[in-house]
């Protein structure tokens, strides 16, 4: 489940749609927050969303009983086919910190909070209390905006590790998101797969690391690569060996999570931007090889569903 923050007219909508028509593939469900007794954002997606629900005339953070939001995104979590993401785009006056804590309070097994990203107006010289708590940032309308390179300052001062991806009309590729999921193929493709094809707008570009070996990694010190993850690092995916054991890793955003797979060596994919790859990968190696003491998985395992 992703969250998606900032300011009003800061482009939130306009990248729930985006990546509705560009998602290809990928199921997504929507809770979307307006301010104001007519939900303008829940008409603009209304016709694109799988499924959605909606909240009016309250902020989600503050004005709206928990146990709502809850009931609300365990709606989504129950539709079938089942829903590969749920975006919950956040009415411009939400504290993006109070929005987080709504929702990781959301309890509920058939979903996991997978972070927050907040859309930042290029236009907007006032970046609020939403970059600390930020895990990517989306620098939209920057061909536009006077500084763009003095705001990316400022929100490196204010975060330092945080992506940062500078944006017009909140382009951004889904992939850097959401694997597309792996479906049985289609003779026809549907109208919004159409679309899809038809676009003629570039993407920003992130990057793509691989990373494998046979060699198991120290449990600690790998841990330790993630709390202290390299600038620009926002997911990570694959096979994890400890030795002893060995680990599907499922890393967006400060959402982190292990699940117990059988032995066959590491396999990861890192994929971030602006990351610097050799840092990356010499991090990665440090923990290779590298003797295990007995609490050393003690970290892992709290991370374990």
């Amino acid at each position: 489940m992703l969250a998606i923050a900032g300011h009003l007219g800061a482009g939130k909508t306009t990248l729930l749609n985006h990546l509705l028509r560009n998602g290809r593939g990928v199921r997504i469900g929507a809770l979307v927050n307006d301010f104001g007794a007519v939900n303008i954002d829940a008409m603009l997606v209304a016709g694109q969303v799988d499924a959605m629900a909606s909240l009016s005339n309250g902020c989600i953070c503050c004005a709206v009983d928990g146990d709502e939001v809850g009931e609300m995104l365990g709606k989504l979590a129950a539709v079938k086919p089942r829903l590969d993401l749920i975006v919950v785009e956040a009415s411009g006056v939400a504290e993006p910190a109070a929005l987080a804590r709504t929702i990781i309070t959301a309890d509920d097994s058939r979903f996991h909070y997978a972070g927050l990203v907040l859309v930042v107006d290029g236009l907007q010289p006032d970046l609020g209390h939403g970059v600390p708590v930020a895990d990517l940032v989306v620098l939209n309308k920057a061909s536009s905006g006077p500084d763009a390179e003095g705001l990316r300052a400022r929100i490196r001062e204010l975060n330092p590790r945080v992506p940062v991806l500078s944006t017009d009309f909140a382009r951004i590729d889904p992939e850097l998101l959401i694997d597309p999921p792996e479906r049985a193929p289609q003779a026809q493709l549907s109208f919004d797969e159409l679309l899809c094809d038809e676009h003629d707008h570039a993407h920003p570009e992130y990057q793509s690391v691989e990373f494998r070996g046979d060699t198991p990694l120290n449990p600690r010190l790998f841990m330790e690569f993630l709390r202290d993850r390299p600038l620009g690092l926002y997911r990570a995916k694959g096979f994890v060996d400890f030795g002893a054991q060995r680990f599907l890793l499922q890393l967006v955003g400060s959402s982190l999570r292990f699940e117990k797979r059988r032995s066959g060596g590491t396999e990861l994919v890192l994929i971030g931007t602006g990351m610097d790859t050799q840092a990356l990968l010499a991090g990665l190696q440090r923990c290779v090889g590298e003797p295990a003491d007995e609490n050393a998985m003690l970290g892992v395992l709290k991370f374990v569903v």
